[in-house]
């Protein structure tokens, strides 16, 4: 599986490392993802998710079921 937040999408961001001499070398700015069980209430079991940091916050804010209908994903299937 890719480095991307299976709720929001987020995945890595090209940027530039810049020194003090001011010379750029590209470098990959990754998402903070972690994995995680998440109870899932109408299926009545755990849920494991690889979700960004951001992701965890708003599904304590808003529910599994509301996320996961707005991202696309069937929680049958994992």
């Amino acid at each position: 599986m890719s480095r991307k937040c299976q709720l929001t999408g987020k995945k890595a961001n090209n940027g530039y490392a810049v020194s003090h001499s001011h010379r750029r070398t590209k470098k990959l700015q990754q998402a903070n993802l972690q994995s995680k069980r998440v109870w899932w209430a109408e299926g009545n079991r755990w849920v494991r998710l690889k979700i960004s940091t951001k992701a965890i916050k708003t599904l304590e804010k808003k529910g599994l079921d509301a996320m996961a209908k707005e991202a696309g994903i069937n929680l049958n299937k994992m």
